[in-house]
Formats: structure tokens, sequence, C-alpha cells
């Protein structure tokens, strides 16, 4: 048991880059990977010893994230001014890495969330196609295909004349 607890606590980095890398905002993040962490402590009984712990773990972020979504879609998601720093909403960018970044950003924000996830999970978290697939719930070939769309969209929405910037290469 302490063997799979360990696992888990290795997981945790990368819970937690998928889960800034899809919400964000830092409260969220440890929001979403604390009860992530939780329901797989409570569930653990239910996983199976001959599967990947890891794809495990990323499914049951990834379930609650969509249920998270589902659920701000009825209530709504508010985000008063008052909440950001001083002066942040009007500072320009000082650095092109950070505009790259922020472009980045926003091109993973307009993606479809499934195309979104997918790509996160492949290219951000290094998971096979197989995993990504089993963490998803979906045909590998949905996950190719998913893949492939959302990479292309990155493509046209960051760099429109087609030249791919060093922080995107990776991704794309």
């Amino acid at each position: 048991m302490s063997g799979v607890i360990a696992e888990i606590e290795a997981c945790i980095p990368a819970l937690r880059r998928y889960a800034a890398a899809l919400l964000r905002d830092r409260q969220e993040v440890d929001d979403l990977v604390h009860d992530c962490l939780v329901r797989a402590l409570d569930q653990l009984h239910t996983w199976r010893q001959d599967s990947n712990l890891r794809a495990w773990l990323f499914s049951i972020l990834h379930n609650l994230f969509v249920s998270r979504l589902r659920k701000n879609k009825v209530r709504g998601t508010p985000e008063p001014l008052d909440n950001l720093p001083d002066g942040v909403a009007g500072m320009p960018p000082r650095q092109d890495l950070h505009m790259e970044s922020r472009d980045l950003m926003r091109a993973l924000d307009a993606l479809p969330v499934e195309q979104r996830t997918v790509l996160l999970l492949v290219a951000l978290e290094d998971l096979s196609y197989a995993d990504a697939a089993r963490v998803t719930g979906v045909p590998i070939g949905t996950v190719m295909s998913r893949l492939s769309r959302a990479r292309e969209k990155l493509r046209e929405s960051v760099d429109g004349a087609g030249k791919a910037r060093p922080v995107l290469r990776r991704v794309m």
C-alpha cells in the first residue's frame, strides 16, 4: 500500500501541471488536484494493479475537470475585477517569451475542450495515445484525430505565417 501511495505522490507535479494548463487559476488548480487525490485515495480499492496508475489518476482529474465545466456552464463563473492585482489589466507584456506564452495560452483556451485535453495529455504530460484514450474515454483513433486538429488550429491561431516559435515547437 505504501508503494502505491509513493507512486501517487510522485504523480502530483504532473497532475498540477495538467490542471494548471486547464484552469490557470492557482486556487482552482489546488482544489482540482486535491479533489483528484481525495477521490483516488477513496477509490483506491477500485484501481487494478495491472493498470497504469498515472493514467488512472489523470482520468480522475480529467473527469473532475469536465464535471466542473458542466457545473460552471449552469452556474456561470463571474470574476470581479477587484480580484486582479493593481495594474495587471493595463500592463503590456515586457518580453517576447511572455507574449508568446500568452498567445499560446489564448490559443489553447480557444481550442474545444476535447482537443485541448488530448493535446495537453500527449504533448505536455507525455502520455501515450493509448493512455490518453483511456483517460478521456475515447478510441485511440479519436485521440489521434483530435490531436491533429488541435495542433493544426494552434499553428493557425498562434503563427499565421506558418513559422513555429521556439516555445511552441514541442506542442505543435
